[in-house]
């Protein structure tokens, strides 16, 4: 698999004119040079531990008056004017919260811009969010946040975070993400009686270079909201907290290591939608991210947390980082095909393509095959699969890529299938088909399976079959680190896989799953 310079995504074959990837929002690398490495040595036996003790002594120095504060606090009483002692309370956390921040590092914060008042936008959507320092503009104006259930239960934690009074997210009730769209627009629309929710529509931490996909759940109420921007201007960027990089522990490690560290937080503009943007939240999200990505001087992207799950599925191929798989999966979604029918698609693209074999279709003959018109969208899926740019691509390629996208885990299957696809009628492929199908599956232009090949082909016949292959993943379930990646790409082009089960970053993803034209292409954005 590869791209044609028609294309939008990652990689090219047969092509001279040859571009840099993009940069993969969910990867953060950090390199250290001998100097940077001999300072955080230096600053780790001096510095950081008198700042790791200074914040944790801060953050427990709030909880006695947070969890005053919180002591019965019904739902009448916080709708009200916060009285005299709760207003000196409020102060009172505010300067012990900016101290811990003094602690690691932020100096000052450059705030640019004014933040709108509860009644001109009850909401404020927050991004780049990449990094639990972002945190830093909730604790500045103690906004509301959205955030799980479980959080409340954390110690100390928990409870400064009942103090600004979330909307909480349950995992075990089913309905929770309705119910919580509903609070978030009760409040939204109580004419400033409620204090501001603060919301992170991306739904997960990525690297800064771009703005994912917003979540449409900030914007299902249809009322104003302020556009907050987060800029994090430092030399080494020990900050950025994303799915493939440094660890949480190691973030805070080093970014207490750095003698200074600088962040940035414009308030732009109240964002009023208009009456179509009011019946669409998909569209009202998609121009308020516009507004973002301009302020910021970044480009957007569709990709999303569904991606970042792709690239991180346990499998036992590991997705390098310049993967198309990310862009086919983009368009997979823009096309149309809906995640709930995805494995009934990829049934009936499978049976149609192993009747097909070898035989190479033209756009024309893919958009019939795919029972989807001619468009922008489809152009590009097939300039995915456009190998030599001749105006034919094998279909073969893409049922192997829509089975990756469809079961991201369960390598094997995938591999399993695509034998069938390209198997002889006794049942074997050959090195050249291995190399095919592999490239596929990993998204990558050109790949070396020589050494996997003749590992797997013990007997030296020049072919193999679905069994002999299964039989050596079971006795080497790591193969592709053992003879793809060092040849291919290094360990460190790979995406390693997190530990993390749900979304990292501070709020949690609440939009509905049938949130109004979720499968829909985007739609035009207003002047």
């Amino acid at each position: 698999m590869k791209l044609s310079s028609r294309g939008r995504g990652c990689c090219v074959a047969g092509s001279r004119e040859r571009g840099p990837p993009p940069r993969s929002p969910f990867v953060h690398q950090l390199r250290l040079g001998p100097l940077q490495k001999a300072k955080i040595a230096f600053m780790t036996l001096t510095l950081f531990p008198i700042r790791l003790f200074f914040a944790a002594f801060m953050m427990l120095l709030a909880w006695p008056f947070a969890f005053i504060a919180s002591m019965g606090s019904d739902e009448q009483e916080l709708e009200k004017p916060l009285s005299w002692w709760r207003k000196i309370v409020d102060v009172l956390l505010k300067a012990i919260m900016r101290m811990m921040w003094l602690a690691g590092g932020f100096h000052w914060i450059n705030v640019k811009g004014r933040r709108a008042l509860p009644a001109e936008a009850a909401i404020l959507t927050v991004a780049p969010h990449s990094s639990y320092f972002d945190a830093i503009p909730v604790t500045m104006t103690f906004a509301s946040i959205v955030m799980k259930a479980e959080s409340k239960d954390i110690p100390v934690w928990g409870t400064l975070i009942k103090y600004i009074r979330p909307v909480f997210v349950s995992r075990s009730d089913q309905d929770s993400r309705r119910k919580t769209v509903e609070e978030i627009k009760r409040r939204a629309q109580s004419d400033g009686k409620w204090p501001q929710i603060m919301i992170f529509p991306e739904g997960t931490c990525t690297n800064r270079s771009c703005l994912i996909t917003f979540k449409p759940g900030a914007f299902i109420p249809g009322v104003p909201v302020q556009p907050v921007v987060l800029r994090y201007p430092n030399k080494l960027d020990t900050i950025t907290w994303t799915w493939q990089g440094p660890g949480a522990l190691e973030i805070l490690w080093l970014t207490l290591c750095q003698f200074h560290n600088s962040v940035e937080i414009e308030f732009l503009p109240v964002y009023i939608p208009s009456e179509e943007e009011r019946r669409n939240p998909v569209l009202y999200a998609n121009n308020v991210r516009r507004v973002m990505a301009e302020a910021l001087g970044v480009s957007v992207t569709d990709y999303t947390f569904e991606d970042c799950q792709l690239a991180l599925a346990e499998g036992q191929l590991r997705l390098p980082s310049d993967t198309c798989l990310l862009e086919f999966a983009k368009l997979v979604r823009s096309l149309g095909l809906k995640p709930e029918t995805l494995e009934d698609d990829l049934d009936k693209y499978a049976t149609s393509a192993m009747k097909m074999k070898e035989q190479k279709v033209a756009l024309r003959e893919f958009s019939a095959y795919l029972e989807f018109p001619v468009s922008h969208t489809l152009e590009s899926m097939f300039a995915l699969f456009d190998e030599n740019e001749d105006g034919v691509i094998d279909v073969r390629e893409f049922v192997i890529a829509l089975s990756v996208v469809c079961k991201p885990s369960k390598t094997l299957e995938t591999i399993q299938l695509a034998f069938q696809l390209y198997q002889s009628k006794n049942g074997t492929i050959t090195e050249e088909d291995l190399a095919h199908i592999l490239k596929t599956a990993m998204g990558v232009s050109q790949i070396n399976v020589t050494h996997l090949f003749r590992a797997v082909d013990e007997e030296e016949k020049g072919k193999i079959t679905y069994d002999d292959f299964y039989r050596f993943a079971e006795l080497h379930p790591h193969f592709a680190e053992d003879y793809l990646y060092p040849d291919q790409m290094g360990a460190e082009h790979g995406l390693e896989t997190s530990s993390l089960s749900a979304p990292n970053g501070i709020c949690t993803d609440f939009s509905p799953e049938n949130a109004e034209d979720k499968n829909k292409p985007l739609q035009k954005k207003l002047n």
